[in-house]
């Protein structure tokens, strides 16, 4: 406001306390229903929040118009492509205003935007938590509340920001489907591995973009920047959306990061050799491994205990010819592995020393009568390109790797909570604004309601000594009873 206007009754923080009283109480992230809820607080809560200020005819509540008000001037310096209004506008005209709606947008508004959801973000965070350094990721779908138009349509989409993206459904039964609207991705706080203590499941990060951008390079981009803020990044745990994306490990492995993933079906087996060695799986194997150890892939979900116990058999008959490491990786990524035989996993006529390993290892009948540099040499210099892209920290498919890679449901659990009607209510029309900013903003106030909530919960559990369950309210729709016809009659059933 310039120097003659008069002061706004809101501030900044006082919009965003009361849109997350609305998210966590109403189940909607709507400004009608912050302003609405903030008139119903006791009158020094909403002193205190400055929706009620003495003046000369005594307390004067804030208007509606001074509440958007104040939202849009937040918003405003934040947004990189703010939504151009098309009152007035012909139709034929709208198309060029979108086009040229970048221009005079406030220099750093995305820079700015993504300090504030840092910021609110890490607010909800315990200090406790904050040196805790791994990660589970994932993305899906969030529709807006805007509808798409006609590809030959010159009125654009209400919402220009949103496009059409693919929405998977792993549930059974579920079909993947098209969705109009933007990708969000979580970055959430997974326990560690091995460990038997509660943690809270917190969202760490929240991206927003729309499908017209790849999900995997954000969410790379949004991890280096956690990284370069100093925040611990010591695992990683991915689905193969992730892992199927050319360049999206490298980048992890560059901060350091241990990576546990889920291997696309196109990742899996054997892909190719070096020096002899068979590349599978994310690492080498002796040339005379069998083929049904070749074969196996994961665990199938929902196996017998019998079933699981011949796959963790096989898993581990298959890690006796994995190359072991013996050093590395260095500061370039290069790393030494050792033969098998020599390191007294299996047992190998061309390694004089393994045959004095008892009959409990496998042994190789058929020993090439070549043998290739894997075979001649103790120990390989292995590259960083090799096995770059399927890499990881325990060889797939074992019961290691089943163990550590279930942690990564805690980012599944998270978007199951934001979308109960118990927790945040996230669906179609639980936010009617347009724009990447604004749906940004919102979601990230949506994930600090679910911290919140989630430290509550286990606050309280810690003070009754037990552990702390996210109850499912159910919702029941309502009985709608018609009235009857005539006096007398009863209502049709």
């Amino acid at each position: 406001m310039g120097a003659a206007g008069p002061a706004r009754q809101l501030g900044v923080r006082s919009v965003l306390v009361a849109l997350l009283l609305s998210i966590s109480r109403r189940k909607v992230a709507h400004l009608a229903s912050a302003h609405e809820i903030c008139s119903e607080l006791s009158i020094p809560e909403q002193i205190a929040l400055g929706f009620l200020r003495s003046g000369d005819d005594g307390l004067s509540e804030a208007t509606y118009r001074q509440f958007a008000h104040t939202f849009a001037e937040m918003v405003k310096v934040m947004d990189e492509s703010p939504v151009p209004s098309f009152r007035g506008v012909a139709e034929a005209e709208r198309a060029a205003h979108l086009a040229e709606r970048r221009r005079g947008a406030p220099a750093g508004a995305a820079d700015l935007l993504r300090s504030v959801v840092e910021g609110l973000l890490e607010a909800s965070i315990p200090e406790s938590e904050r040196e805790r350094g791994e990660i589970a990721v994932d993305w899906t779908d969030h529709e807006t509340w805007a509808r798409p138009k006609e590809a030959d349509s010159p009125v654009p989409s209400a919402d220009p920001d949103a496009s059409w993206g693919h929405a998977k459904r792993n549930a059974p039964g579920a079909k993947d489907c098209g969705f109009f609207g933007y990708y969000a991705q979580v970055a959430v706080l997974a326990p560690a591995e091995g460990s038997t203590a509660p943690s809270p499941e917190l969202i760490r990060r929240v991206v927003l973009k729309s499908p017209r951008h790849e999900p995997a390079s954000e969410m790379a981009a949004l991890l280096e920047a956690m990284a370069g803020g100093g925040i611990p990044i010591a695992e990683v745990l991915y689905d193969s959306g992730y892992s199927f994306k050319i360049g999206f490990g490298q980048r992890l492995r560059a901060l350091g990061a241990e990576l546990v993933m889920d291997l696309h079906p196109f990742d899996r087996g054997p892909k190719g050799d070096f020096e002899g060695a068979v590349c599978l799986n994310g690492n080498l194997y002796c040339p005379a491994v069998p083929e049904r150890l070749v074969e196996l892939g994961p665990l199938e979900r929902g196996a017998s205990a019998e079933r699981t116990a011949l796959h963790d058999g096989a898993s581990q008959a298959l890690d006796a010819y994995r190359f072991a490491r013996h050093a590395g990786p260095d500061g370039d990524g290069y790393e030494r592995v050792m033969c098998p035989a020599a390191a007294g996993r299996i047992r190998c006529p061309l390694v004089e020393s393994s045959l004095h390993l008892g009959f409990a290892h496998p042994t190789v009948a058929d020993a090439p009568q070549r043998p290739p540099r894997c075979c001649s040499q103790k120990t390989l210099t292995v590259p960083p390109e090799i096995n770059v892209k399927t890499r990881q920290k325990h060889p797939y498919p074992s019961a290691a790797h089943r163990s550590s890679y279930a942690r990564r449901t805690t980012a599944e659990r998270a978007y199951a909570r934001l979308c109960d009607p118990a927790g945040e209510g996230i669906r179609r029309g639980w936010c009617r604004l347009f724009g990447e900013a604004k749906n940004t903003l919102m979601y990230a106030l949506a994930a600090v309601a679910h911290n919140v909530r989630i430290l509550l919960a286990a606050e309280k559990a810690a003070r009754s000594g037990r552990r702390p369950r996210m109850r499912r309210r159910r919702h029941q729709p309502p009985v709608h009873t018609a009235e009857p016809s005539s006096p007398g009659e009863p209502a049709p059933g």
